[in-house]
């Protein structure tokens, strides 16, 4: 679709709403900002995308719907939300943001999805190319939206993006050389329904791709393993359980490729600061995924090297008194926070909870293994969290009504030789804006007890 002398609504007025309007005005398209939200101001608005933009705010009616070409809808906002039908019902197509920032952009992607580990594995590849490559963006889900560079990029580009589910339910053309799906487990089911679904939406990362490009998965996760037989590009798998005959695994402490015959150990334990077999994992991944962009060995294990991990993934925060306190904000569900819990390797007080997607807690609850002192609950969920702790024989459980009241808990009661830990298996939304106003907090609680 050629968007020349197209008027497009932009719909949903944050991060996303605001970049996709900037690129969009900046390239002379005729372009409507939308928000349900009819409390909001419409000057504030302008004012941030600073290009003339109209706002409209409240009920979007049919009369209005038919007077455009188009629609690019916030990730934010679900396809089934009732204005979004009524831009389907009338034919008129729905792009997410990463569909129109490629639309505008140049250069070769890397894209990045799966339910764990896309942040740190995007940060991890963005480290590497920068090692070889001179222009490289780093965006998506990780905090830079695609929109937002997209007019900056140049043939010789790299962009390395991390994609949700929510942004490839719109996608019609994307492409990008390099797609990954990392793992699959039950998450935003309150949006996609079942796992089923959830999974094939995932998988809409690679829908455009042909064989002379690439798709990393994970061999070791039944579900990603078997989309491998649902694309028409190349699978390139990796693996930490299994030595592969073709891709990408870990042989004793050896990070190994495979293809075609030749046989390379990219780096060993000894070159890399990450903890954790789903660290391990991250890494596996992003060499397959930096080797077959292009990136040299050298390269790749020069950026494993620097790789630091990312904010609130594990994040070492301090130890005051003997106790060491970690934030693992990013633990947005109940297998995210199995690694978290995982990683430990002391007596642990863990904080927990938070707004409901409709998971299950069972496995996370099984994966204490005796590590757990005490679980700290709060949030929407706490009730049915500390249910299914009970149910498990678990039954050490405080419950707090806020994250403060669950840090200074944890200070009073943590021993020397004891870790507190933020994993809280649930989203943020309810009382934090998102996962990393939540760890921030977490930070700064920690920081103000010393």
């Amino acid at each position: 679709m050629n968007l020349e002398g197209k008027r497009v609504l932009v719909a949903g007025t944050g991060i996303s709403g605001i970049g996709a309007a900037k690129l969009l005005t900046a390239s002379g398209i005729e372009t409507v900002l939308y928000d349900g939200n009819d409390k909001l101001e419409k000057d504030e608005i302008k004012e941030r995308v600073g290009n003339p933009v109209e706002v409209i705010l409240g009920e979007l009616t049919d009369d209005i719907v038919k007077g455009f070409d188009m629609m690019v809808l916030s990730p934010g906002i679900s396809v089934n939300a009732p204005f979004v039908q009524k831009f389907s019902t009338a034919g008129i197509p729905v792009w997410s943001e990463i569909e129109l920032a490629y639309y505008f952009s140049k250069g070769e992607i890397a894209a990045i999805t799966g339910t764990n580990g896309k942040t740190t594995t995007t940060a991890l590849v963005g480290e590497i190319v920068a090692c070889q490559c001179e222009s490289i963006f780093v965006v998506g889900n990780i905090g830079i939206p695609y929109t937002n560079v997209a007019l900056d990029t140049k043939e010789e580009s790299m962009i390395v993006a991390e994609i949700s589910s929510f942004q490839l339910e719109t996608i019609e053309s994307f492409c990008p050389k390099v797609s990954a799906v990392l793992n699959i487990t039950p998450d935003h089911l309150d949006r996609h329904g079942t796992v089923e679904c959830y999974a094939d939406t995932k998988l809409k990362i690679a829908m455009n791709q042909t064989q002379e490009q690439f798709c990393v998965l994970n061999y070791d996760d039944v579900t990603t393993k078997a989309m491998a037989d649902r694309i028409h590009a190349t699978p390139v798998f990796f693996s930490r359980l299994e030595k592969l005959d073709q891709g990408v695994y870990l042989d004793g402490d050896a990070f190994v490729i495979s293809w075609n015959g030749e046989t390379k150990v990219i780096c060993t334990m000894d070159d890399i600061n990450l903890l954790g077999g789903h660290n391990h994992e991250n890494i596996l991944a992003a060499i397959g995924i930096s080797y077959f962009m292009g990136i040299k060995p050298e390269a790749i294990l020069e950026g494993i090297r620097k790789f630091k991990g990312v904010a609130h993934r594990i994040e070492y925060v301090a130890e005051i008194n003997g106790v060491a306190y970690y934030n693992d904000s990013k633990g947005t569900n109940p297998d995210a926070a199995i690694k978290g819990i995982q990683a430990m390797n002391r007596p642990t007080y863990l904080i927990g909870g938070g707004y409901d997607k409709k998971s299950t807690y069972d496995e996370w609850i099984d994966a204490f293994d005796g590590k757990v002192k005490e679980l700290i609950l709060l949030g929407q969920t706490a009730e049915k969290i500390a249910q299914t702790a009970r149910e498990h024989g678990f039954e050490q459980i405080v419950m707090v009504e806020s994250l403060e009241e669950a840090v200074m808990y944890a200070a009073d009661h943590a021993s020397n030789g004891d870790a507190v830990l933020l994993s809280p298996a649930c989203a943020s939304w309810g009382m934090f804006k998102n996962y990393e106003v939540r760890g921030d907090q977490f930070k700064e609680l920690v920081h103000s007890l010393s």
